[in-house]
């Protein structure tokens, strides 16, 4: 989940809606006396220049108040990773702990109950199978 992806996905989500309110409903949003735009030849070019910077301006106001609820997102999220990181390792400590303490009857125990249930045995950070060896270092079978 990129934030990149999300904030440039929020952008264009509040581009599209912005383009799509009527040119009446936006001028009266911008606080333009005349409600009723006319865009048909008559209309000087200067006008439209005024609607088209407004516009520019109401997209430049969306935009900043994405990226502020954007940003809020990112410091939540990575608060969360904070804790869930601190989590992790008291647990991988935890863990570590219970294996030294149990015995090698009760390793090989649990290495049954993970067979039938049919889950696999946890895996070390070094990508091998965690197998409990026996005290004469034999290797187990």
């Amino acid at each position: 989940m990129n934030a990149e992806y999300y904030k440039s996905l929020a952008m264009e989500l509040g581009v599209y809606q912005l383009r799509n309110f009527s040119i009446s409903f936006l001028s009266s949003l911008l606080g333009t006396e005349n409600a009723s735009v006319k865009l048909d030849s008559s209309s000087s070019g200067a006008s439209v220049v005024a609607i088209d910077n407004k516009i520019e301006q109401a997209m430049d106001l969306v935009k900043s108040h994405l990226m502020y609820a954007v940003r809020e997102e990112v410091e939540v999220l990575k608060e969360q990773i904070k804790e869930l990181v601190e989590r992790n390792s008291q647990l991988e400590q935890e863990n570590n702990l219970l294996k030294t303490l149990a015995s090698p009857e009760q390793l090989a125990q649990f290495q049954a109950q993970l067979q039938t249930t049919g889950c696999s045995p946890p895996v070390s950070q070094s990508g091998q199978s965690t197998q409990p060896t026996p005290p004469n270092g034999g290797s187990s079978a």
